[in-house]
């Protein structure tokens, strides 16, 4: 608990003279916090609340080239310090002031190893050494901060100090441009310097940071000031000594005084947003002038153009077709692509018994399960044609929008099954044009460890140029689709198209309104369901 939000907790107790009190008396006033604010003057979060619903307005750029390969890696800062020593305090003012969605924290604490009844014992009785290199799970923490730069999702433990012990529901973690590493042996691991980017070392005077340790254990985990002080003496300080003060050395900034220190931060803040303005790259335009004049790739598979089909394609693309008989025959149009779709999964012969007595020869889904995942908003207009041929299907989504001054797509919701890893899943969206929207898609679905090979993508009507990008980028993924119109125009719209679907069939003009035509689930900021 930081010293500000401490005192606002207490603010309305009687000046009693409490131990607690005493405690936060010792302590040296904090600066005020303050917010980095835009040139607007606001200082609300980039957020959009709808219903249920947590958004990002500012979205994820592409962290991938053209051809699906990780193009930049999360910027690691990586924070050492002693036990209270304010490390917290200035990682969350480092987030405070870069003003940016895409950030991540994580503790060391949460990688304590798990402790056996003996060293349980040990610990209960203020014996056993946290303070110790051999008390963490390098190991884990290396893999996990390595998957986290590259990209990728990870899950990481939940510990909990007052049993010392792990909870059983570990946190999914996804999506960081910058990730902020804090821990009090930070330092100590070859391989965890490799992965960092800067490296700052917060140096806070022992007294403050024996008072803020009493404070801590005393009122947050419900320690005893006498263990508290015997744990201090015959651990903490000699392991500060021995392993952590000595890495003060390895750091590219030391911060006096911890989240105090506002130049430093300042400074700091200032090097990051320089970093990751080196990083940014054009995606969508490298897709425009790529692969021209291609044959299309056999991973594609088209519905064969019947009479119904053709009749079909006729209606929808009318523009003077009215909605309820677009919506109508959109939907048929879209059970006859699932039920193609299906055909592509996996199957193996069974045998089972007619009424008659007879045995029968068939076949049946091989994979362990089948997960739906629609790119927002227009791909959920297929998800009630998935759910009617395919029984007990998980549905995930992913909200892909385009940034109208970098013409880039960003992501901005995604929200998965934790255990998708082993599902094949089924991709959906109305229409792609670029492929840029669904190359972002399958590349999250990669970085959650879904097979490239497991992925089918399903439109309605692609442009040769997005069944391009998306089969030049990952050449695994299957590609199902109802027609292949040859061209874009100017605006990159399918020629000839079929108009903007989502508008089309929600009824709306364009505006932001998606929203509201969304289903009420209880969503949030996480790819977990």
């Amino acid at each position: 608990m930081c010293e500000m939000e401490y005192r606002r907790k207490n603010s309305s107790r009687s000046n009693s003279g409490s131990g607690e009190d005493t405690l936060d008396r010792l302590l040296p006033a904090v600066s005020t916090s303050r917010r980095k604010s835009s040139t607007l003057g606001k200082t609300e979060p980039p957020l959009l609340r709808t219903g249920t619903r947590t958004i990002y307005i500012a979205g994820r750029p592409p962290w991938y080239n053209e051809h699906g390969a990780q193009f930049k890696e999360a910027f690691v800062i990586g924070l050492c310090g002693g036990s209270a020593s304010g490390k917290t305090t200035v990682a969350n003012k480092i987030i405070e002031a870069l003003d940016v969605p895409w950030v991540v924290l994580l503790s060391m604490d949460s990688f304590y190893k798990v402790l056996s009844s003996e060293e349980q014992a040990l610990a209960a009785s203020n014996d056993y050494n946290f303070d110790h290199p051999g008390a963490f799970d390098f190991e884990l923490l290396v893999t996990t901060l390595r998957k986290l730069k590259q990209g990728r999702s990870v899950k990481i433990p939940v510990y909990d100090f007052t049993t010392h012990g792990r909870q059983k529901d570990w946190k999914n973690v996804y999506g960081a441009s910058v990730i902020i590493f804090e821990g009090i042996l930070s330092f100590a691991d070859k391989e965890l310097l490799q992965l960092m980017d800067m490296k700052i070392f917060v140096d806070t005077d022992s007294d403050i940071r024996l008072v803020r340790r009493l404070r801590r254990d005393i009122t947050e985990r419900g320690r005893d000031i006498e263990g508290v002080i015997k744990q201090y003496n015959k651990f903490v300080k000699p392991a500060f000594e021995q392993y952590i003060e000595p890495t003060m050395r390895l750091a590219d900034i030391v911060v006096p005084r911890g989240g105090g220190n506002m130049v430093a931060i300042d400074l700091i803040v200032q090097h990051v947003h320089s970093q990751l303005e080196e990083r940014e790259i054009s995606v969508r335009a490298l897709l425009a002038t790529a692969h021209q004049s291609q044959p299309l790739p056999q991973t594609l598979s088209v519905l064969e153009s019947t009479p119904q089909v053709r009749g079909l394609h006729t209606i929808i693309r009318n523009k003077d077709t009215s909605r309820d008989e677009f919506i109508f025959y959109s939907k048929r149009l879209m059970r006859l692509l699932i039920e193609h779709a299906l055909s592509f999964l996996p199957s193996e012969a069974c045998f089972v018994q007619t009424p008659q007595g007879q045995e029968y020869e068939g076949r049946k889904f091989s994979g362990k399960g089948i997960t739906g995942v629609s790119i927002l908003r227009a791909g959920e207009t297929m998800e009630p044609a998935l759910r009617a041929v395919c029984k007990d299907v998980r549905i995930g989504k992913i909200l892909i929008q385009t940034n109208l001054d970098s013409g880039e797509p960003e992501l901005h919701y995604l929200r998965l099954p934790r255990d998708i890893s082993e599902d094949h899943v089924i991709l959906m969206d109305s229409t792609v044009s670029t492929g840029a929207a669904a190359m972002m898609a399958v590349r999250v679905l990669l970085d959650h460890d879904v097979q490239e090979e497991k992925i089918v993508l399903v439109s309605l009507l692609m442009a040769e140029l997005g069944v391009h990008s998306v089969a030049y980028a990952f050449p695994r993924v299957k590609i199902i689709t109802t027609a292949v119109d040859k061209s874009l125009d100017d605006l990159l719209h399918v020629i000839p198209g079929i108009g903007d679907f989502g508008d089309r069939y929600f009824g709306t003009d364009g505006s932001s309104s998606w929203s509201d035509e969304e289903p009420q689930e209880p969503h949030s900021c996480s790819s977990e369901v």
